[in-house]
């Protein structure tokens, strides 16, 4: 897949493939057809042997990724058509989390939803001073109860973790900063250029050294794929349920979701 139209694709001088989410009209927003291009651009950084980092980025000042495209699923129930026939964003995932190379999230605007996800797995996050960080599922009906929150919980701690994904606040790149979310903060117009100098660092360091030390920071939690899973396929029947696609018509529709009537006694 070379002709891209929701992501765009680049090897920058500083050896980084800079992977760019480019549908700013959504929030970038994902649906199917982000997902499968940016898998097959991480793939292609993968083997490119003048890649030595990757920059996952969003286009725009506005939004680093939104998560998945709620609005698609109010009009269609999914994520829409791909041409594998498959929603892989687990597949991406672990893509991020298994090429052999540092992945530096460069987060210019809003990480909520499936976006906070994709930025908490990549190795490294830098922030623009007016990025937004935060989870949204249980007011969309939806959830990660996979990496999303358990490898979450290793980044900032179970009871902050907890927080974020009960409470579904926003989060300021200072508070983000604070809590061991991100790694820097900087002014939005020194954003790229701060995280192509630290992909240019990487370039005098063994690529060897770097992709086993990647697959050691990994062997600790590689056993939550089995829970992201799990999580998915939880995920997949909840969706088209009444009560999650209450959750999507509600913000398709730009209303508070009455949830009421889904309370559980047991």
């Amino acid at each position: 897949m070379s002709d891209f139209t929701d992501i765009t694709y680049e090897v920058d001088d500083s050896a980084a493939a800079i992977i760019t989410i480019n549908r700013p009209d959504r929030y970038n927003a994902f649906r199917g057809r982000t997902v499968e291009e940016m898998i097959a651009a991480f793939r292609s950084a993968w083997v490119d042997h003048d890649v030595r980092s990757v920059i996952l980025t969003g286009a725009g000042d506005k939004a680093f990724c939104s998560g998945g495209d709620v609005k698609q699923r109010a009009e269609t129930g999914d994520y829409g058509p791909t041409e594998s026939g498959m929603f892989e964003i687990v597949y991406l995932q672990k893509l991020i989390r298994d090429i052999p190379k540092p992945v530096i999230a460069a987060v210019n605007g809003v990480a909520v939803g499936g976006g906070h996800v994709l930025h908490v797995i990549c190795d490294v996050s830098i922030a623009a001073e007016t990025a937004r960080f935060g989870q949204a599922g249980p007011r969309v009906g939806s959830f990660d109860a996979g990496f999303g929150s358990a490898f979450l919980s290793r980044v900032v701690g179970e009871k902050k973790a907890r927080e974020i994904w009960f409470w579904c606040r926003q989060y300021s790149a200072a508070e983000a900063l604070e809590m061991g979310l991100v790694n820097k903060v900087v002014p939005l117009d020194e954003l790229l250029p701060e995280a192509k100098r630290w992909a240019e660092e990487l370039k005098v360091l063994s690529p060897t050294a770097i992709k086993v030390l990647k697959h050691s920071f990994n062997a600790d939690t590689d056993h939550q794929i089995g829970l992201t899973h799990m999580a998915m396929s939880a995920l997949d029947l909840f969706a088209p349920s009444p009560e999650g696609m209450e959750g999507a018509n509600a913000f398709a529709e730009k209303r508070p979701p009455e949830f009421d009537k889904y309370v559980q006694h047991h």
